[in-house]
Parts: C-alpha cells; sequence; structure tokens
C-alpha cells in the first residue's frame, strides 16, 4: 500500500476518531486500518493515537503530524486537478449529502445526467434531514435547508424557500381551522414534529404582526423523516410545517390546506456547502455550478402559479375542500 493511502487512512482516523468509522469510509476492514496506523506510527517511531477499548484519542505528535498530512493530501489533490484536463477529463468521487425531500426531488434525479457527461466521475448520496459534519463524514459537498450556522464552510444560496403551515381538509373538519399561532396552543392542535438531535423545529417560528414570534408546539407524533411528517398530515393526523416547494402540489390538488395564514412561517433558505479547500477541486465546482442551475429551476417550476401570501381557504364545511387557486385565478 502506498504512502499516500497510508496518510489518507490516518487522516480518517483523526478526523472521525474512530478506526472502525475510517475503515468504513476508506472501504477496509478494520483490521486494515489498525495495521496501516500500526506500520505508520513504527515508519515515525511515535505514538499517533493513544488507544483503549473505548477510546481512541490523538497523541501531542498525533495533532503535529495531522496538520502536515492533511497540507499534503491537499497539495496532491491540487496538482492532479491542476493537470487534469478539466472540461474533457475529469475524474474522482464526490461525495454529496441532502436533506431527504430536497435531495429525492431535486439532486438525485439530475446525478445520472451528471455521470454522463462526466463519466469519470463517481456519485455518492447520502440522504437525511439531520445535520451534517462534512469534515467528520468525508464529505465534499452538502445541501443544507435553514439557517447557516458553520461560518468555516463556503455557501452559496440555491433559493429562498417560502413555508407553510397545513393541513388535511379531514383534520380541519374535526378539530378547526387555527387562524394563527396562539390558536394552535390555545386549542392544542396536534403538531407534527421534525425532531432529532439537533433539531429545532419543535419551536415554531411564525410572523406576527409585533414580529417573529416562537411557539413551543406539541403533538402525539414526531419523525426525523420530513416526508414521513407529509404522509401522516395528509392522513389527517395533524398540522406540519414544510416548505412550500414539498407540499405544492398537495395544495393545488386540494389534499392540504394552508392553516394558520395570518401568522406564517418565516422562510428559510436551501444552501449549498462546500469546504474552502475543496472548491479548488475542478470536479467539485462542475457538479456545484450543474446541480444548482438545475435545482434553482426545478424549484422555481415547483411552486409555480401558487399565490403569495397563501390565502385561507373559504370557511365552511371542508371535507372536500377547494384546491389553493393558482395566481390569475379566483376561489
Amino acid at each position: 500500500m502506498s504512502y499516500v493511502q497510508t496518510l489518507k487512512m490516518f487522516v480518517r482516523v483523526y478526523e472521525l476518531g474512530s478506526m472502525s468509522a475510517a475503515a468504513r469510509d476508506q472501504r477496509v476492514s478494520a483490521a486494515v486500518a489498525s495495521s496501516r496506523i500500526s506500520e505508520l506510527e513504527k515508519h515515525l517511531g511515535v505514538r499517533l493515537f493513544n488507544r483503549t477499548t473505548r477510546s481512541l484519542q490523538p497523541t501531542e505528535n498525533g495533532r503535529i503530524f495531522y496538520d502536515g498530512a492533511r497540507k499534503v493530501l491537499d497539495t496532491i489533490e491540487e496538482a492532479e486537478a491542476a493537470v487534469m484536463d478539466v472540461t474533457q477529463n475529469p475524474r474522482g468521487t464526490i461525495f454529496v449529502a441532502a436533506p431527504l425531500g430536497v435531495g429525492r426531488r431535486f439532486i438525485g434525479p439530475h446525478l445520472p445526467a451528471f455521470k454522463d457527461i462526466y463519466p469519470q466521475i463517481d456519485l455518492r448520496l447520502r440522504l437525511s434531514d439531520r445535520h451534517v459534519d462534512m469534515t467528520a463524514e468525508g464529505l465534499d459537498v452538502a445541501f443544507h435547508l435553514g439557517t447557516l450556522e458553520d461560518s468555516t464552510l463556503k455557501m452559496r444560496l440555491v433559493a429562498d424557500c417560502p413555508r407553510v403551515l397545513c393541513a388535511a381538509p379531514a383534520y380541519i373538519e374535526r378539530r378547526g381551522m387555527p387562524l394563527d399561532g396562539a390558536a394552535l396552543l390555545a386549542d392544542k392542535h396536534d403538531c407534527l414534529n421534525l425532531r432529532f438531535p439537533g433539531a429545532k423545529e419543535f419551536q415554531w417560528t411564525l410572523q406576527t404582526e409585533d414580529g417573529p414570534r416562537r411557539y413551543e408546539i406539541a403533538g402525539p407524533f414526531e419523525s426525523d423523516d420530513g416526508d414521513v411528517l407529509t404522509g401522516w398530515a395528509l392522513d389527517g393526523r395533524g398540522i406540519v410545517l414544510k416548505p412550500l416547494f414539498e407540499v405544492a402540489q398537495h395544495l393545488r390538488e386540494g389534499r392540504l390546506l394552508p392553516v394558520a395564514v395570518a401568522t406564517p412561517p418565516q422562510p428559510t433558505q436551501l444552501t449549498c456547502l462546500t469546504q474552502h479547500r475543496r472548491l479548488r477541486d475542478p470536479k467539485i465546482r462542475l457538479f456545484v455550478d450543474f446541480i444548482i442551475a438545475r435545482c434553482k429551476a426545478d424549484l422555481a417550476a415547483a411552486v409555480a402559479g401558487l399565490p403569495d401570501p397563501l390565502p385561507a381557504p373559504a370557511a365552511g364545511n371542508f371535507d372536500g375542500a377547494d384546491p389553493v387557486p393558482h395566481r390569475g385565478e379566483t376561489s
């Protein structure tokens, strides 16, 4: 095994803090990963990690060596990119992460087309609604829906995304139509929660006449999968807070109706994140430009024709309620 591959293994062990996790990342067995680290320590004549049965911590020598090894690998990547015929022959693997709804609708469908154009680039897509750590998970590109808190990442805005509170006609018929955020709490409406480590969606920030206000909502169901919440809402189980693009078709067809329209949710943003050093890699720039252009077009098409702001449904029997009218139509 080449020294460069050994350095890559060391760097991933250091960044992930786990021999087994680094082995999975590099697609080798844990025994192979451990052997490579041991060989590297023998070559250097120092211990790079303190190992116990429950933990693995870098030594001072390990921390010093990591800085140098990371620079060496970055330099090699830059040198490879510099001699590559970018327009004809980019190559390598790109690791991409995205929220479930975004990935399924706007990222995944375009990866085959990118592969057709650049056949020597392989793509690894990971979908999850949880927060991802780009360094720890070895990601090149991550799409993020929400407020960006890590300023060490390079951010490109894909689109501003309005959001909507909505529920099925059957739920509104049974529980009534909440007019605003206060009614959500006063009438103890069933709110469907997106919940995972670090999530904040159990506090819905709504726009009131006095400015943004947080409402601590509750309900009988929660999930870490946003599409599951949509399914529960369609089944009449409660009220869901969703990006408009995820439920636009349901609103058009009347399967979901906007609620609490007097206090709408604040919009969010879809952004594309990269680590600064990775943007020097031509294949990453090609991929980001390709996907962002298509995401913008898809997002615009998803919400086309819906009025802004969304109107309140007409009062009365909500069983079989009319769909949300398109712009230019009357309700």
